[in-house]
């Protein structure tokens, strides 16, 4: 998900960190159920860890079916009895603006958190509280648009539409985006007078613990917002397979996404997939290259290639494809890589060792299958933590695995095409169809393959842009439905008929 991004003061590289934040002092972190902090029911803790220096930040809650229940119950009660849906507009506005300065107020604990626990760079995770403080003021402004509408019918009869909220709504989020996206999936379901159920990943639950804090501080109902930190097969399987839970919104891998599809048919609820992508990203031969390499080099290996629509497959017009290797791995040597909480720092950890794994078993398997290293490869760059050095592969086919899997990390395969339609054909060759980007000075161009390429995003002479209000989504397997502005309007509500003879 975009993201506002401020301009960050650099400081001298490897000056000293500043203090850690006191939220990771004391006992194992708590579920948050109906506005109050409380154990899992079996005891079970997990630990975080900090995957640059490999050290254990704190102990969580594991919450599991009975806190599920729990929760569930807690939401279903704040929703059936409580103020939160029959409030005014814009009194749930207030509570959403309110968030969203406390959130302002904390961003750099906040951001630190998250670099702390995901490894995600502060140059990124600074502008993070922004963006999630934006998302929050736009659905707080959404509280009081969403409308019904007045229907053509017979003089003797009034025909009316009403938007009501759902009801109880899971939010299951990734670990890419931590923060952001633990504050702002959840705002539309509120604006629209949902009740939620928040599971971070289990990999990065610290800001998202520290956000319940910050929502009990905004004075919001008890059972409104609800968080449990978990594994995905324990409070992540729960919270698609419960009957009284009326909507998820889910972003993560297209796996895990048919499974919550499959378990959502036991109460048919509404259900919004944000999945995986292996985005094009086209440079065309009158592209204005000063701007396209950066971009390029930018739209794969910012957060350390862990983005859905990262542009992992560069598609180049053969005439260009001699010389552009080596400018495009000229400037990913650049790239800043170590201590995330350093500000020049451009290149931090990736998320965990499992994932460290699972991108060095790609990069290995891009050699097999004949693919050349440009730059990069799995030499460990520091003796801790899960680094690995910005990589390019060159002598790509379309066809081998590292241009169809989402590998989701600092791996580009720069991959040659000959015309317009080659690359049109080129870029949708592929199951996912999340993002795309089209490099040209030709606005007819531009318009036309933006048109042709299958994807929910396409991006024209830059790349990851957004905004709040924007619909984000997929198409083929990058997932169904949409969220943002009033897109998510029509998922968080459904549609009442009413009928009045006069």
């Amino acid at each position: 998900m975009a993201t506002v991004q401020p301009s960050v003061e650099s400081k001298p590289r490897g000056a000293k960190a500043p203090k850690a934040p006191d939220f990771l002092n004391g006992p194992p972190k708590q579920l948050l159920i109906n506005g109050k902090w409380r154990p899992a029911k079996s005891g079970k803790t997990f630990e975080t860890v900090n995957p640059a220096t490999e050290q254990v930040l704190s102990r969580v809650a594991e919450a599991e079916q009975a806190d599920v229940d729990e929760a569930v119950s807690a939401a279903r009660k704040a929703f059936e009895e409580g103020p939160w849906p029959r409030m005014r507009p814009a009194e749930r506005a207030k509570y959403l603006m309110k968030l969203a300065d406390l959130i302002e107020a904390h961003s750099a604990e906040l951001a630190q958190l998250d670099t702390l626990d995901g490894g995600r760079v502060i140059a990124l995770t600074q502008g993070d509280a922004a963006g999630a403080a934006a998302g929050l003021r736009e659905a707080a402004g959404w509280t009081t648009k969403i409308y019904g509408e007045t229907n053509p019918s017979a003089p003797e009869m009034f025909n009316y539409t009403l938007r009501e909220p759902l009801g109880v709504c899971g939010i299951i989020i990734p670990w890419n985006g931590p923060f952001v996206l633990a504050a702002s999936k959840p705002s539309m379901a509120l604006a629209c007078g949902n009740c939620v159920i928040l599971k971070p990943a289990e990999q990065t639950p610290l800001s998202a613990l520290r956000l319940g804090e910050l929502v009990l501080e905004a004075g919001f109902p008890e059972g409104v917002f609800n968080i449990l930190t978990s594994f995905g097969p324990g409070a992540g399987a729960a919270i698609a397979n419960h009957r009284d839970i009326d909507g998820i919104s889910f972003t993560g891998s297209v796996s895990t996404g048919r499974e919550i599809l499959k378990a959502a048919a036991v109460n048919l609820k509404k259900v919004t997939l944000e999945l995986g992508g292996k985005s094009p990203n086209v440079i065309f031969p009158d592209a204005d290259l000063e701007a396209a390499l950066p971009g390029a080099v930018t739209g794969i290996f910012r957060n350390q290639g862990q983005v859905c629509f990262a542009g992992s497959r560069i598609f180049v017009q053969r005439d260009m494809y001699e010389d552009f290797p080596d400018r495009f791995a000229k400037l990913a040597d650049a790239i800043p890589i170590g201590d995330p909480l350093d500000a020049g720092t451009k290149i931090g950890p990736l998320v965990s060792g499992t994932q460290y794994d699972r991108v060095t078993s790609y990069i290995q398997l891009g050699t097999t299958e004949g693919a050349s290293i440009k730059t990069g490869g799995t030499d460990r760059p520091l003796q801790k933590g899960y680094f690995i050095k910005p990589t390019v592969f060159v002598g790509v086919s379309n066809k081998m695995r590292i241009a169809q899997e989402e590998i989701f990390g600092p791996v580009a395969a720069l991959i040659a095409f000959q015309d317009e339609n080659d690359a049109v054909f080129q870029g949708n060759e592929t199951t996912y169809g999340l993002g795309a980007g089209v490099w040209t000075r030709d606005i007819s161009r531009a318009h036309k393959v933006a048109r042709s390429l299958k994807a929910g995003m396409v991006w024209v002479n830059c790349y990851g842009e957004g905004n709040a209000g924007s619909p984000f989504g997929g198409y083929k397997q990058s997932g169904i439905g949409r969220e943002g502005g009033k897109y998510s309007v029509d998922f968080y509500t459904q549609v009442k008929s009413v009928f009045v003879k006069l």
